[in-house]
């Protein structure tokens, strides 16, 4: 059994509260894998985590996502095509977009040791972070957490031997600090789904 499917099975009756204090407990006793480190991190940050089994849970929990907010029939930013079909199948307009309700994109990376996701020109062009729209909803497979940003930065350097990608950055948080807090200073706080694929 998986540790996603533990503690966000679909079939378990649990409340969220329950899931959540058992995750906490279980992190607390040091049973922290990298996986349970990022999804803490993560959550603590502010990101909307959303486990998937297979991709009909992708597409129905991208459906979720969409009605929750509103944003059927708006318009995307979207640079990679293997996502096209997602935003075709919902009337999402994604061709030169001036009102972007949101970005849609993959990761390199999903960062354990900051709860971060890893971007790169492949998937944000050369957009700075607070160029992109404030709410972002990115697809990401279980097997793209690593522990450390030097871990992403080594995996990006094996994938792509030839066509170097640029403009490499990272988000960690996914909402406005309640309180001045000089950690944040000049990053833009994001609106942020993650809906994540189990591959391992």
């Amino acid at each position: 059994m998986s540790l996603f499917r533990k503690f966000f099975g679909a079939n378990n009756p649990a409340s969220e509260e329950d899931k959540e204090s058992e995750f906490n407990k279980s992190f607390a006793d040091n049973a922290t894998s990298i996986d349970e480190k990022f999804i803490y991190n993560f959550k603590k940050n502010g990101g909307k985590f959303l486990y998937c089994e297979n991709s009909e849970e992708v597409k129905e929990q991208f459906e979720n996502i969409l009605e929750e907010n509103d944003w059927f029939e708006s318009e995307v930013l979207c640079y990679e095509p293997n996502l096209f079909g997602i935003l075709d199948d919902n009337k999402l307009t994604y061709d030169k977009p001036k009102n972007p309700k949101f970005l849609l994109a993959t990761c390199e990376n999903l960062i354990a040791e900051e709860g971060s996701v890893l971007f790169s020109s492949k998937q944000i062009k050369q957009n700075k972070p607070n160029e992109l729209p404030a709410n972002i909803i990115i697809l990401a497979n279980t097997s793209q957490i690593l522990a450390a940003k030097s871990d992403g930065l080594s995996a990006i350097k094996k994938k792509y031997e030839r066509d170097y990608p640029t403009n490499i950055t990272t988000i960690k948080y996914f909402e406005k600090a309640k309180e001045e807090d000089f950690t944040q200073y000049g990053s833009s706080a994001k609106n942020l789904y993650l809906l994540l694929l189990e591959d391992l």
